[in-house]
């Protein structure tokens, strides 16, 4: 569903006084709502599946972020030999 942009952006007034509104807006429409303050933006307001939807994404980011130092740190093994060890342990 498009969503107008001028429509996620939305003062912390509007946000304190219209709040029901704004959470059914968020999971209906699955689009974040920014809040500002003072005109700037200040917190972003964002469904529960989005949000856990990002964190997964965060986390398989530093996962791999760990992976590439364990590489670059010459600590992996080649494929082949890992492989092996595995039909190897798995054959016993």
């Amino acid at each position: 569903m498009n969503v107008n942009l001028k429509d996620t952006i939305k003062p912390i007034s509007y946000i304190k006084t219209n709040a029901a509104d704004m959470m059914k807006f968020i999971n209906d429409n699955k689009s974040s709502i920014i809040i500002t303050q003072n005109g700037e933006a200040k917190a972003v307001l964002v469904d529960i599946d989005s949000y856990q939807e990002m964190r997964d994404a965060f986390s398989l980011l530093k996962i791999i972020k760990l992976s590439e130092k364990d590489i670059a740190a010459g600590n992996y093994k080649e494929s082949d030999a890992v492989f092996s060890n595995l039909r190897t342990s798995l054959s016993k």
